[in-house]
């Protein structure tokens, strides 16, 4: 997202995770986002708008998230159309910008098919290790369910993040990834970098904390490329 911004493109940052990490990386403290979060807007009404904040990034808008956020799904099995109220919450606020990107949480259930159902295309991220290729059948499973509801989502590809290319196993999720069907995989990998650690202790976007960084870099030209294949 800050990638993205840094482009000079419009960027809503929806923070849908509990753990409100895209928060606390963008500088908010989550303890104290009071009752102005995605929360709110999903079970309480409240506008997208009035729950948006600045960010120190220019383009860059934040739609917080915090703790709150665990029992939305149970506060939404009763409410109409419950699939489609992340929809509805960004609706209002959809042509304002140039992309509005949703942080989900590495879970599959209602709340994450709530969120790919607001969503055009979603964005795979699989770490370069055993455990980041566990469960990515499931994952493609879950799509195909969500696809019954939202026959519009399409996968925009798989990006590689933690890389250490000295280990053997980041050559076989490659090749493994790449013989996947019909599933793009991003030329552009992130590798593994102490300066996106102190960017998150630092909660600054490692393009902003250490520009002459690697992992900026690449975070900039995964960001371009991501721009190229959306647009589409």
């Amino acid at each position: 997202a800050a990638s993205l911004a840094v482009l000079e493109q419009k960027i809503l940052l929806v923070d849908a995770d509990p753990q409100g990490n895209a928060s606390s990386g963008l500088g908010y403290d989550v303890q104290k986002l009071g009752d102005s979060t995605i929360y709110e807007c999903l079970v309480d009404g409240l506008e997208a708008e009035k729950a948006t904040l600045k960010t120190e990034i220019d383009r860059l808008a934040l739609l917080p998230s915090n703790i709150n956020l665990v029992g939305a799904e149970v506060d939404m099995m009763n409410l109409e159309d419950r699939e489609n109220i992340m929809k509805k919450v960004l609706a209002p606020v959809r042509d304002k910008y140039d992309y509005i990107l949703i942080d989900a949480p590495p879970t599959l259930g209602g709340w994450v098919m709530n969120i790919l159902c607001a969503s055009d295309k979603v964005i795979i991220p699989v770490e370069a290790s055993p455990w980041g290729m566990f469960g990515l059948a499931n994952m493609f499973e879950f799509l195909n369910e969500v696809k019954q509801i939202s026959p519009e989502l399409e996968v925009a590809g798989i990006a590689v993040t933690k890389v250490d290319t000295r280990k053997n196993y980041f050559k076989q999720t490659m090749e493994t990834l790449h013989e996947l069907e019909s599933i793009y995989v991003f030329e552009h990998v992130i590798r593994v970098d102490s300066s996106v650690e102190w960017s998150q202790d630092n909660s600054v976007p490692v393009v902003e904390y250490k520009k002459s960084s690697r992992s900026a870099k690449e975070y900039m030209e995964l960001a371009e490329e991501v721009m190229n294949r959306v647009s589409r």
